[in-house]
């Protein structure tokens, strides 16, 4: 693999839109290379047979069923907020319509 140099990373700081300093590029020229060396490190274990996954554990989403149960009625849900409307609590706008 080619070193990283410092023109490397001021392209990559340049392409990313970030503003770094002299000593910034020059601190990451070190942490980039690190950070480089430990993904070729990785590309070279053995992933024969290994089948792709995107978690490492498998996951399984909980849910219970969708199950009409009783409740309050519309009526006596809004019975004690300030205002309504249409069955639905009426709230000020917070937010323009910009």
């Amino acid at each position: 693999m080619a070193d990283l140099t410092r023109d490397d990373v001021a392209h990559l700081a340049g392409l990313a839109r970030i503003d770094l300093s002299d000593a910034e590029l020059d601190r990451m020229v070190g942490e980039l290379g690190v950070i480089l060396e430990s993904v070729a490190t990785v590309q070279q274990s053995p992933i024969e047979g290994v089948e792709p996954m995107s978690h490492p554990m498998p996951i399984v989403n909980v849910t219970r069923p969708d199950v009409i149960r009783p409740s309050l009625a519309p009526e006596d849900a809004l019975a004690a907020a300030p205002e309504s409307e249409q069955q639905r609590f009426s709230v000020p706008r917070i937010l323009d319509e910009d």
